[in-house]
């Protein structure tokens, strides 16, 4: 990869051309102009580039809405814009856009033709438009202005991480250049991949390891860099070092290795706790004695510390009944936030060793100390569904109605005001059934059973048994979001759609951090959805709501507020498949793309441990049953196109052994027509949300209530109908 030497000396550098001189060069080539009017049409022209640069990067844009669109069908509305008169952000984005398609092409005259004099119009882009020129320099052969030009990025901005590609473009000539990169940008991955070159060459080279370990934490190649460094040169790492390596370890769930490298880190609270849970975690034998020291070791030396709660509470699972009652009450007395939790399962314990009047005297205290806690809600929650069991709706209403008012952000809210209206009706209490069923979808509006209490409201949203007809009318955003975090360079780089440099770009500005905020892991998330990593984005989304921080919990509150939020936990990939098969085999289009989130989270080579793959997670006997029904000779159920054509069909028969009941078909797509012919059979009940309660599989109950909560939001998300009414609710 190296060339032969440093650069040659250039004789002059090639002018830039501003705009103002290609306007004149055809109306006017004939006409001499005096000094005077050079400066009056350079002071009009600059007048009207600041104009352009005041212009809001985030208002709407034609071109953004090109971004996902091939580049040879966008290619002649681009160059529409680009050819336009009228100075503009969008025609400069529109030349930006171009000249990239064109070097992908290995065009690069008519590549540099759109970048002349792009950096005067577009600021935000100046480097990445001089980084992308040298690359045309490069394919019309002019390595020595190609270099130039890099190097010209790098003395005019040496701070900017492009200057860490357009070093790593000059060390294919100078390799002197590359330790340059790996000096100055070690958090950039075009570097990394010289820092990786060079451990093949020569592997005993443990700074470069440790420059890995240290900004390349979550690459799935660290892990054995880790490796290399905790086995070969222990005896080299500081105290920090360790830190990052266990750090490392915890991040990609290599729990015990994590434990073994933070015993060597300085003392913590939290290296104290993840000592001890890394060995419970991913224990190597029989090592309880060994956790349950660890996490004493905790409790003694640093006794008020948040982790320490978390010890306890260890500790009680691993002991017996009476001492871990001791455990207990230490919780309850010195951690009030974890008492709650700590008296309920005191009182299960206390059950257990048949002392009820103890027990009972324990959850009087919850109740009565404590009635705001999640762990309130939780044994409200038991009383009332062991009092609907036997019949008793009144004390079901009465214990479960609490919950609404006292525990709103407890995870059992949402199903517990659904069951107050259900019980209410029961009871003949019409308008406090009317008012717990509003309560939910203006309170909980992306919960499963916020759909459920639209039903018993009258909205047009589909029941059970009419569902799979519904053709609900779909909006998607035509753009891009903007992200929540990162540079304005990179987030103009993402919503152009030019995803290897965002990404790159992002990932070197995340540096070294072990953790991301909330705005930061989502706008990873965001570019993981568009590399096609659905199954990591939508996770990653979702568990953004785990943050202890106050502040973080705020700023997630914040985000989840917010469209992009919701479009990003519930993404519409494989649009155009899933609209072409779904009316052919007359299905709701949002009722399949919600089992195949449920199934898969869109990931398309998937595949269970039971052989279940692709898409919508069709068995491979199952997939050839249906492959001969249809006539499908050559498939393959890895492919999105096929996987969607055999689930389809497969879900439509469901359907057609249950009179188009939904509930009884998506039950039946996880545990099997035969179970569920049982179900019905064994219940005989006319209710379905009684139903949904009965069923015995715990897998398939949870399934049927995640499929039609994602078919719940993805309606509320996308139809505009139901997301104005809720919108509506919200406010009341």
């Amino acid at each position: 990869m190296c060339g032969n030497g440093m650069l040659k000396p250039l004789k002059q550098k090639r002018p830039l051309i501003i705009a103002s001189s290609i306007l004149l060069a055809g109306a006017i080539s004939t006409l001499v102009l005096t000094p005077r009017m050079v400066e009056w049409l350079e002071q009009r022209q600059q007048a009207k580039i600041e104009t352009t640069l005041k212009e809001d990067l985030n208002k709407p844009s034609v071109v953004f809405t090109l971004a996902e669109v091939p580049a040879q069908q966008r290619r002649e509305q681009l160059q529409a814009i680009a050819s336009s008169e009228t100075l503009s952000l969008e025609r400069s984005r529109a030349r930006y856009l171009l000249a990239n398609d064109l070097l992908k092409e290995y065009e690069g005259g008519p590549a540099l033709r759109q970048l002349e004099g792009l950096e005067k119009e577009y600021p935000t882009l100046v480097p990445y438009i001089l980084l992308k020129r040298g690359r045309g320099y490069e394919l019309t052969n002019d390595t020595a202005l190609a270099q130039e030009t890099w190097q010209e990025l790098i003395e005019t901005y040496p701070d900017s991480l492009a200057s860490a590609e357009a070093l790593y473009e000059l060390g294919k000539y100078d390799a002197s250049y590359w330790d340059q990169g790996i000096e100055t940008f070690p958090q950039h991955p075009s570097i990394q991949k010289v820092i990786r070159e060079r451990l093949k060459e020569n592997p005993k080279q443990p700074e470069l390891l440790l420059l890995l370990a240290k900004y390349a934490p979550y690459d799935p190649n660290t892990n054995s860099i880790r490796d290399r460094l905790v086995n070969d040169y222990a005896d080299q790492l500081t105290p920090e070092d360790w830190q990052r390596i266990a750090d490392g370890y915890w991040e990609v769930n290599e729990f015990y290795k994590a434990a073994m490298a933070y015993q060597q880190a300085d003392k913590s609270p939290q290296n104290y706790y993840r000592i001890a849970r890394g060995q419970q975690v991913q224990p190597p034998g029989d090592n309880k004695e060994t956790v349950i020291a660890a996490y004493r070791q905790l409790m003694f030396g640093f006794p008020k510390a948040e982790e320490t709660a978390l010890a306890l509470k260890r500790l009680a699972q691993l002991s017996p009944p009476q001492t871990a009652i001791t455990y207990l009450d230490e919780i309850i007395q010195k951690f009030p936030e974890q008492a709650p939790e700590a008296l309920l399962d005191k009182a299960a314990l206390l059950d257990k060793l048949n002392r009820k009047a103890e027990a009972a005297k324990v959850r009087q205290t919850l109740l009565s100390k404590y009635s705001k806690s999640d762990a309130t809600a939780e044994y409200r929650w038991q009383v009332a569904q062991d009092a609907a069991e036997t019949g008793d709706a009144l004390k079901a209403w009465t214990w479960a109605q609490p919950i609404t008012t006292n525990n709103p952000e407890s995870s059992i809210a949402p199903k517990a005001a659904f069951w107050v209206g259900k019980w209410a009706q029961q009871l003949g209490r019409i308008e406090d059934a009317q008012a717990a069923f509003e309560h939910v979808v203006a309170r909980h509006p992306e919960s499963y059973y916020a759909w459920r209490s639209a039903v018993q409201l009258g909205w047009n949203v589909g029941n059970f048994n009419n569902v799979r007809q519904i053709l609900p009318q779909v909006n998607k955003p035509d753009t891009r979001p903007l992200p929540p975090a990162g540079s304005e360079m990179f987030k103009e780089l993402y919503r152009l759609g030019q995803d290897e440099d965002a990404i790159t770009l992002f990932q070197a500005e995340m540096g070294d951090r072990q953790t991301l905020s909330v705005n930061e892991g989502f706008t990873d998330a965001l570019l993981k959805l568009v590399q096609g990593k659905n199954l990591q984005g939508i996770n990653q989304v979702w568990y953004l709501q785990n943050k202890d921080d106050p502040e973080q919990e705020k700023e997630w509150q914040q985000l989840r507020q917010t469209d992009k939020y919701w479009h990003a936990l519930f993404p519409f990939p494989f649009y155009d498949n899933i609209i072409e098969w779904t009316q052919r085999r007359q299905l709701n289009p949002l009722l399949v793309t919600s089992l195949m989130r449920q199934e898969s989270r869109f990931e398309p080579e998937i595949k269970s441990p039971v052989g279940a793959t692709g898409l919508m997670q069709v068995m491979p006997a199952t997939g050839e049953w249906v492959a001969n029904k249809i006539n499908l000779k050559d498939y393959s159920l890895t492919n999105p196109n096929d996987n969607i054509n055999l689930g389809t069909w497969y879900l439509n028969y469901t359907h057609s052994e249950y009179s188009n009941n939904s509930l009884l078909a998506i039950a039946s797509y996880n545990a099997g027509p035969g179970n569920v012919s049982k179900w019905v059979k064994r219940y005989r009940v006319s209710d379905p949300d009684v139903f949904v309660e009965k069923i015995p599989f715990g897998e398939t109950k949870g399934y049927v209530e995640s499929v039609f909560g994602n078919y719940w939001n993805y309606l509320r998300i996308y139809n505009p109908e139901i997301s104005q009414l809720l919108q509506r609710y919200a406010k009341q």
